[in-house]
């Protein structure tokens, strides 16, 4: 072990004024996951996917599904039997030891923090574009950071606040909202597939695999896998939420394996309609592959709709991924690693306010600021490493309380941990070499905080002192 472990029972101990409130259940839990996962990376990610991998970008898809498939059981089984805000965090406290899951959390923090602002600037292109193709010209002072010539990109700044101040008003309202966003998603993206699919041609499948399989320099499957692996996020922010869920025993088996199994369907679905409907070049790296598509087979009206379904629903993939930030963030303030008095609880809507607020500031300051281009791929890494310590938990638990309680058990846990540990670290060595560079120091940097400060501060690391 690395450190001291949380025992299952000391999980759910938690002082007064730190507990969180159970307000979900199974419906908003499949909207979280959908909402988080079903975002910009299915907007966006099917033209940077087709250039790496030509019109083999359908099965980098697959197994990136296939890959978070088991880690969504290895989820799904540690959730229920860990019922705990953290994620992937509190299930490596109790499993691999605080060091570990000091390594994890502030991975997901940074794969958190870069997804909403990435998704925020995202969402402001969006908003922008459609303004000025009604001829409303706006300044470009106010829609770009320093990086791109202006002073602050407002939109992006605008709309990661405003994700905060609804997440700030309560978990179950924002949770409720995001089921509204997610349908108008869905609807979206079922108008698609319903035009373009007719336009199937079979000429645009080859060659399949242009590029081959590997991931030699930027092409290959799995180049283009271990980019729209950016697609898939969102599940693990379903195990966030396990302290607040009224059942875990069925609503975080069916929010977790849900949602993952419906986004796997549409994202197959979605690639397989625009590939089909366009030769692969057209679509490579294109900003916007689902509009160009309809636009293309002539049909600009649902292009448009397409665009402002983006604008009306993509908040809620930042809503998704700031929740989890904030959870991730509380538990490790509450545990002791951070300063303890982060973890405080609103008596009015048991949400942790002053976190959900450090957080939404921090994003809204990165997203109208900086330049997230190059580092973008960091978060891919984080979420990564955090699905290599899921699998890892469910072997290690096995062998550690093979008669503990849980409310559900992944069937062949061995195999499906080794498959979500092997299948990481193989779409993690895709990443390109800086991208792991930059990872690293990320974590040399979390690694210098932890032992400054968190080791000797934390509750079980006092708790093992006391005990001699």
């Amino acid at each position: 072990m690395f450190g001291p472990t949380k025992s299952l029972e000391g999980v759910a101990r938690h002082a007064a004024g730190q507990s969180l409130a159970k307000t979900l259940s199974w419906p908003h839990l499949i909207a979280l996951g959908v909402g988080a996962i079903v975002g910009t990376g299915i907007y966006t990610l099917v033209g940077v996917g087709a250039e790496r991998a030509g019109p083999a970008v359908i099965l980098a898809f697959l197994i990136c599904g296939l890959v978070c498939g088991c880690a969504a059981l290895a989820y799904a089984e540690m959730a229920t039997m860990i019922p705990a805000a953290g994620s992937a965090y509190t299930f490596s406290y109790v499993a691999l030891g605080e060091g570990i899951a000091w390594v994890v959390g502030w991975s997901l923090i940074l794969e958190y923090s870069l997804a909403c602002s990435t998704v925020a600037v995202g969402w402001s292109g969006y908003l922008v574009g459609w303004i000025e193709s009604a001829g409303v010209n706006l300044p470009h002072a106010l829609l770009v950071g320093p990086h791109g010539g202006g002073i602050v990109n407002l939109p992006a700044v605008a709309v990661a606040l405003a994700v905060m101040g609804m997440l700030i008003a309560g978990t179950r309202e924002s949770a409720t909202l995001n089921i509204v966003l997610v349908v108008i998603k869905l609807v979206a993206l079922a108008i698609f597939v319903t035009f373009a699919a007719p336009h199937f041609d079979a000429k645009n499948l080859h060659p399949f695999m242009p590029y081959g399989f590997g991931s030699e320099g930027k092409h290959g499957v799995m180049a283009a896998a271990a980019i729209v692996f950016f697609a898939f996020y969102g599940f693990d922010a379903v195990a966030t939420s396990a302290e607040e869920t009224k059942n875990p025993k069925r609503d975080l088996t069916i929010g977790i394996i849900g949602s993952m199994i419906l986004c796997t369907l549409i994202y197959i679905a979605v690639a397989f309609s625009a590939i089909g409907a366009l030769p692969f070049t057209a679509l490579a790296n294109s900003p916007e592959p689902l509009a160009l598509v309809l636009r293309t087979i002539g049909q600009p009206v649902a292009g448009h709709l397409i665009a402002l379904a983006a604008i009306l629903a993509l908040p809620s993939v930042i809503l998704v991924m700031m929740y989890g930030q904030s959870r991730v963030f509380f538990v490790m303030a509450r545990d002791g690693l951070l300063p303890r008095g982060l973890a405080k609880v609103s008596k009015r809507t048991g949400a942790p306010t002053l976190i959900t607020l450090l957080t939404g500031i921090s994003i809204a300051v990165v997203a109208g600021i900086f330049r997230l281009d190059e580092i973008a791929e960091l978060a891919n890494a984080g979420t990564l490493l955090a699905f290599i310590a899921v699998g890892a938990c469910l072997i290690a638990m096995r062998r550690k309380a093979p008669d503990a309680v849980r409310l559900f058990r992944s069937p062949a846990p061995y195999l499906v941990g080794g498959l979500a540990v092997a299948g990481c670290l193989y779409l993690m060595a895709s990443l390109p070499p800086m991208t792991l560079v930059r990872f690293i120091l990320w974590n040399a940097i979390g690694l210098a905080i932890y032992f400054i400060y968190g080791r000797r501060r934390s509750e079980a690391a006092v708790e093992a002192r006391a005990k001699g």
